[in-house]
């Protein structure tokens, strides 16, 4: 299945395409028809720079064009990191057709993301994604935001891309690390509403985690084209969409209460799918064999199956009462009754939920 690929995201007029296959950053005929205006701002980060931004400012040519390269980490996913966009949508003159460029990881993609909802109530912009979480994940969907010390993502809009270029050439620089963090997300798919899916991921582990291209261009486009067809059915997270936040209540708190850089979002995903699997189980929704199915596959990948010890469950806990999900104050959790097959629960009790949160007996 290697080549490259079209899907579209269906929302009337608001449609877009996103692009998978090798070489596109560099196929500027395929991408520069959705610049619209005369201004262009490159956003990007001290690591994706120098190895790409090079090849996406050569198809700029004609048009007034800067860069803004930010530092690396999810650390930087600020309010004061957007104003430094915003300073630099100011210096470029950029005026309500201009757009940005979004070229880096889901951190680079979510900012840009919202400076641009935000500059002059909202331009344009495009996902370059050059991870394979953002690939799959965040580039998708056009949820964008910033983070505050209080949690993932609080300060943020719904913000369609104008189209999304996902360049799998970029992966062969990818650390190993945070490659395995994007299988997460690709295993998610699978777990949410693709049996299936889940099934030949487990046949084809061992390929996926090498990098092979056919299997790695059939694993992104099939989550791309899964992911866009539930936000054309729920585009602002009213219903189905919530679907595709399994795992990220835990994670998202894991992430804030271990210090954001210390697990890899990805990361944080695997363990709260598992921790969210382990829950399903306890309330008698789900079997603990298919927690045990999806624990090995995420060990073959080599994500990690277990949070941190000794955090403190009700710190944890606080973390997940502030997540978007919730409504009058009941936790709201993304649960499943088995691989392929999750739901929405509402009003889980806080008590039970304490319990798969404490790791402090842990060695």
């Amino acid at each position: 299945m290697s080549g490259r690929h079209t899907l579209d995201v269906a929302l009337g007029d608001r449609a877009y395409p996103i692009h998978v296959g090798p070489g596109l950053l560099a196929a500027s005929a395929l991408w520069r028809p959705a610049l619209r205006g005369r201004h262009v701002l490159i956003v990007s980060n001290d690591t994706v720079a120098p190895l790409y931004l090079e090849r996406v400012v050569a198809g700029l040519e004609g048009l007034r064009h800067a860069a803004l390269v930010l530092p690396d980490g999810e650390v930087h996913k600020t309010l004061d990191s957007a104003a430094r966009v915003f300073a630099a949508l100011a210096a470029l003159g950029a005026t309500r057709d201009a757009t940005v460029i979004a070229l880096g990881g889901g951190v680079i993609g979510d900012l840009a993301g919202f400076a641009a909802a935000c500059w002059m109530r909202g331009i344009d912009f495009i996902q370059m994604p050059t991870t394979l979480l953002a690939m799959v994940d965040s580039s998708v969907g056009g949820k964008t935001g910033v983070n505050l010390p209080a949690g993932k993502n609080l300060v943020g809009a719904f913000h369609q891309p104008r189209a999304v270029i996902a360049d799998t050439t970029v992966l062969v620089t990818l650390p190993a690390r945070e490659y395995r963090a994007g299988l997460a997300e690709i295993v998610k798919i699978g777990a949410i509403g693709d049996a299936a899916f889940f099934d030949w991921l487990e046949a084809r582990a061992e390929a996926l985690v090498a990098r092979e291209e056919d299997d790695l261009v059939r694993a992104i486009t099939h989550s791309c084209a899964h992911k866009a067809g539930v936000v054309a059915r729920d585009e602002t997270e009213q219903g189905e969409r919530a679907l595709l936040n399994f795992g990220h209540s835990f994670g998202h708190a894991l992430e804030a209460e271990c210090g954001y850089g210390v697990l890899l979002h990805g990361e944080a995903v695997a363990i709260g799918m598992l921790q969210a699997a382990n829950l399903s189980a306890a309330l008698g929704q789900a079997a603990a064999a298919d927690t045990k199915r999806l624990q090995a596959l995420l060990a073959r990948i080599g994500l990690p199956t277990a949070a941190p010890p000794h955090l403190d469950p009700d710190a944890l806990l606080a973390r997940m009462a502030l997540d978007k999900k919730n409504r009058a104050g009941r936790l709201r959790l993304i649960l499943w009754r088995g691989v392929g097959n999750a739901f929405i629960a509402e009003g889980v009790d806080a008590d039970t939920v304490r319990t798969v949160l404490d790791t402090r007996s842990a060695s």
